[in-house]
């Protein structure tokens, strides 16, 4: 690992990482050695290829993963990627509990890698499911009809905005709760904001 290739903010994460620590510095070797450029995103070591995000190392309770950015366009021959929940369209992981399986699997993470370079070369891009198949809850929907200025901001806001409220909406299993959730979020979503903004 050359180390005029590592990235301070990574170094600095490194030294305060409490759990996951020598796992994150062997995977952090694994892709450094791919040629990628190490960068700190979303708090996280991130590898990047011409500003294109590719690989990202992150560390759960119990795991720690590289996170493949356009993983459902990977072959995964080796049936080691896990998508994280049935909503996410894009990534998926390869997870690791100790730091014998990443020195194992070395060879074949580098082949991952590897072929997600190449797909971001090829500039291949995944398919997303477009906000209308996401489950529109019947409370939001009466909700829209009844209020203009919350159906015009909704339909304003950029689909992953919408996509958002839509998930969140539909996640929960009582209709009260729904319209509670609703309700607080009606004026972000005539603001303009996101979930998380």
């Amino acid at each position: 690992m050359t180390t005029s290739r590592t990235n301070p903010k990574v170094d600095a994460f490194l030294s305060k990482a409490k759990a996951w620590r020598e796992e994150f510095e062997r995977l952090r070797a694994i892709v450094l050695d791919c040629e990628l450029t190490e960068e700190f995103k979303w708090g996280h070591p991130c590898y990047t290829l011409q500003d294109a995000n590719i690989v990202l190392i992150h560390g759960f309770k119990d795991y720690c993963a590289l996170l493949f950015f356009k993983g459902a366009l990977l072959k995964d021959d080796a049936g080691i990627l896990i998508q994280q929940t049935e909503n996410v369209q894009a990534g998926r992981q390869i997870r690791f509990t100790n730091l014998q399986d990443i020195v194992k699997q070395a060879n074949a993470l580098k082949a991952y890698i590897h072929e997600a370079i190449e797909v971001e070369k090829a500039g291949l891009k995944v398919d997303f499911k477009k906000t209308r198949e996401f489950a529109m809850p019947e409370e939001f929907q009466t909700r829209l009809n009844e209020d203009p200025d919350l159906k015009t901001a909704f339909e304003a806001l950029t689909p992953g905005r919408q996509r958002g409220y839509l998930l969140y909406f539909s996640s929960a299993k009582q209709a009260k709760t729904r319209e509670a959730r609703i309700e607080k979020y009606r004026q972000p979503i005539v603001d303009g904001k996101g979930l998380d903004d």
